[in-house]
């Protein structure tokens, strides 16, 4: 059986008939997070944060960076804040997170191994660490993302933007900066 498979049936014994009710689209809480992609948060940063499913918008992409300060992650908080209800936003890094670690070089090396031309790389990532958006601090980068979507004229003075540290292993949040 393939992974698509495997999914599939456990989709088929999941679903039943009015066990979910439908939600609303504007989240409950009325907030969005902004996180990492990272496996470890699945099903336990929510749990941490005391939010279940419809209470708020999530965003997540590798290292919870922001490369292009007009790109996915401040048009998705836009459409969050102007169709759907968003008044604050959370931006969650995380500990030992893998985009602090990435060696750019390598990520290279792998993908030409697996038949992406070298050409293509050079033409369209140039510096593949910055559109990688690799970095050395989660902490420093939490404060930096912070930083670009607070400066961004498309998201409203009024919207408070928080910056904090998820430990992965223990669930434990720190603050690093209050948007208030």
């Amino acid at each position: 059986m393939t992974l698509l498979d495997s999914i599939i049936e456990h989709n088929r014994k999941f679903v039943r008939p009015g066990a979910f009710p439908p939600l609303p689209k504007n989240p409950k809480k009325q907030f969005a997070i902004f996180t990492c992609m990272d496996t470890r948060l699945v099903d336990f940063l929510e749990s941490a944060l005391g939010i279940r499913r419809g209470d708020a918008k999530v965003i997540k992409n590798a290292g919870n960076t922001v490369i292009d300060p007009n790109g996915g992650v401040v048009r998705s908080l836009v459409a969050a804040i102007f169709t759907l209800g968003v008044e604050e936003v959370l931006v969650i890094g995380h500990k030992d997170c893998g985009m602090a670690a990435v060696d750019p070089e390598q990520v290279k090396q792998r993908m030409i191994e697996r038949g992406i031309a070298p050409e293509a790389i050079e033409s369209l990532v140039p510096d593949l660490a910055q559109w990688m958006g690799a970095f050395s601090c989660p902490v420093e980068n939490v404060e930096r993302v912070v930083g670009i979507i607070r400066e961004s004229p498309l998201i409203p003075r009024d919207v408070p933007v928080h910056g904090l540290i998820f430990c992965p292993n223990d669930g434990h949040l720190e603050v690093v900066v209050r948007g208030y």
